[in-house]
């Protein structure tokens, strides 16, 4: 059985500590464990009721009500709650989905959104929160390998189809380099990369994982690219500088970025951190207009 901290309850579920702790007071159906210490912490299966929850919760439903339910009568309810649910609520119930290993239940939710609200906007306001909250579970070892696995080849069918769907832009237009340095290779984000830069009319040069560096600059000098664009998941800022900077120098075209530390900041106008998809879509859109 997992424990959860109420700060890695909050991360993935949404719902302020404030809020947790009063719900706790007035209610019987959330009673979290504690330590030897006295220290609160939430179970696998409390992760999940929170999470229906605030599902709940977001179409209206009187936590009044939903504390008088039976499971089975909340799942129903979260059924029927995601046709007309908000972003966080469907990011809310892939997280239920992949727990579960439910791909009947993924499938559900990403195909309702993307009839719904397009592909982009799927891709770019579930998908990619999502995955963050996937990133979290990692992160503190709440997931198995094998179910971030089921997931992310499950996003990568949706995404590589969209993809396959795209027409390929003309000789003329912008280009870029999508690439994984040596040692990455989670590429669900280049392949969102992918398919945004191709669907705005970018020829798209996808050199897909674990890319030697020398091939990387190679490919520059052939290409000539408007953009490099790559990910890390490297944690040290130290690390990521020496990398960036290296690459973007070498290569003498500008680097776009993301991954981990969200919160560095280069400066230097030769590289770009991407703090989201919306970010990766302003500049190239901004490229194109001075084309």
């Amino acid at each position: 059985m997992s424990r959860y901290s109420m700060a890695q309850i909050v991360s993935l579920t949404g719902i302020n500590s404030h809020t947790l702790r009063k719900w706790e007071s007035r209610y019987d159906f959330l009673v979290p464990e504690r330590t030897d210490s006295n220290i609160r912490y939430y179970t696998d299966a409390q992760l999940k009721k929170l999470l229906n929850i605030s599902i709940l919760r977001s179409q209206g439903v009187r936590l009044s009500a939903i504390g008088k339910m039976t499971d089975e009568e909340i799942h129903e309810m979260v059924a029927e709650a995601l046709n007309e649910s908000n972003q966080d609520a469907n990011v809310n119930a892939l997280v239920l989905s992949m727990i579960n290993l439910d791909e009947q239940e993924f499938d559900n939710i990403i195909k309702s959104q993307i009839l719904k609200n397009g592909i982009l906007t799927t891709f770019t306001e579930v998908l990619y929160p999502f995955l963050h909250k996937v990133g979290v579970l990692w992160g503190i070892n709440k997931i198995m390998p094998a179910q971030e696995h089921f997931v992310s080849n499950l996003i990568r069918q949706k995404i590589c189809s969209a993809i396959d769907l795209l027409p390929i832009a003309p000789k003329n237009a912008p280009k870029i380099i999508l690439f994984l340095a040596e040692g990455e290779n989670h590429e669900i984000g280049l392949l969102l990369a992918q398919f945004i830069a191709k669907q705005l009319g970018y020829r798209v040069f996808y050199l897909g994982q674990n890319v030697p560096h020398d091939n990387v600059i190679t490919m520059a000098e052939l290409v000539k690219p408007n953009y490099l664009l790559t990910f890390f998941v490297t944690t040290t800022a130290s690390v990521l500088v020496e990398k960036v900077f290296k690459l973007s120098s070498e290569a003498k075209t500008p680097l776009l970025f993301s991954g981990s530390p969200i919160n560095f900041e280069p400066n230097n106008n030769m590289v770009t951190y991407l703090k989201s998809p919306t970010d990766l879509i302003t500049i190239l859109e901004e490229e194109l207009s001075t084309t």
